[in-house]
């Protein structure tokens, strides 16, 4: 198969292209396209077979639920039954990086849902993307489109590089603005439950909720993408730098690289400094996937548990392995 990229404005898309790409998705076919947060890879989220093509050429398994994009709420309640909390939730932060995890309605394929009576649900705030669904007039199941356990992809040649020759179109709009994948939620009785820190801070969500719970592990991962396998790993080793613990000896053998925002206090082969957590959070994946390529172990420094900080660790822990 024959792999295409085409350049789209972000701000101002091309409604050929978007007509180009929608059709191939109303043909049951994939399109990688970009939004906020990093890219996706779309299919029809109603269509069974559509949705199985994501799995093979992600080399996804096949009981990782997938978020469901839509371009409006009233898109969202096609799919999910969305209560009072639940349009509150979206009437703040949607479009955004923001996926809630709602009941799902009949008709959702179980190859989306993993089997399981939830479906995860966004609207992304992109032009590229909204523009994509509204054209196609589809729900798109859209997980990173990226092959399985590699970082996630911020640029459409990131795309290319995983997946050239398994999905005909990548959308180019430019390196993702937010870096992060969303933030995956569950409204309980008198909590939010955080499956997957994400873009949409804990602190924000915090304002709409008595009590934020953040859990990732055991059972609870069963019903969020993107929790169930290792993700987001380089090809070469990756540890954990905390600044507060003591300098560990073998920082000092081979090539190292180090990742993070402060001076490393070690030896390192190829450093990549970022001034701000949220320059962080935008560069890191494109950061694993360059240093991989230079260095035979990659440092990575911790950022404060605050902001997209929670994310950050998150994505930095399941790099290691952890």
């Amino acid at each position: 198969m024959n792999t295409e990229i085409l350049p789209v404005d972000k701000w101002n898309p091309d409604e050929r292209v978007l007509d180009y790409a929608a059709g191939i998705l109303k043909e049951g076919g994939l399109v990688a396209f970009p939004t906020e947060t990093v890219y996706g890879l779309g299919a029809n989220a109603l269509d069974a077979g559509a949705v199985l093509k994501i799995f093979d050429a992600k080399g996804r398994p096949a009981d990782n639920p997938l978020i469901v994009h839509v371009s409006s709420r009233e898109q969202a309640r096609d799919v999910a039954i969305v209560e009072d909390r639940a349009e509150a939730l979206m009437e703040r932060f949607w479009p955004g990086p923001l996926t809630l995890v709602l009941p799902a309605k009949s008709g959702v394929p179980k190859e989306v849902t993993a089997g399981l009576e939830t479906l995860a649900v966004r609207m992304p705030d992109h032009p590229v993307a909204l523009g994509l669904i509204e054209r196609a007039g589809l729900p798109l199941a859209a997980p990173s489109a990226n092959k399985s356990g590699r970082p996630s992809p911020t640029t459409a040649q990131t795309v290319y590089d995983d997946l050239a020759g398994k999905i005909p179109l990548i959308l180019d709009a430019g390196p993702t603005e937010v870096g992060m994948e969303s933030t995956v939620c569950a409204i309980e009785k008198e909590s939010l439950r955080i499956f997957r820190p994400g873009g949409c801070t804990l602190e924000e969500l915090g304002k709409f909720a008595e009590k934020i719970v953040f859990e990732t592990e055991g059972d609870l991962s069963k019903s969020s993408p993107g929790l169930r396998h290792r993700h987001y790993a380089p090809q070469v080793p990756l540890v954990l730098y905390d600044p507060e613990a003591r300098k560990p000896s073998f920082f000092e053998k081979g090539r190292i690289g180090y990742i993070g925002m402060n001076v490393p206090p070690f030896s390192a082969l190829r450093v990549i400094r970022f001034d701000s957590p949220a320059h962080f959070g935008r560069g890191f994946f494109a950061a694993l996937r360059e240093m991989e390529k230079e260095v035979d172990l990659i440092v990575v420094e911790l950022p404060p548990a605050e902001g997209i900080g929670y994310a950050l660790r998150d994505r930095i822990k399941r790099a290691a392995g952890g």
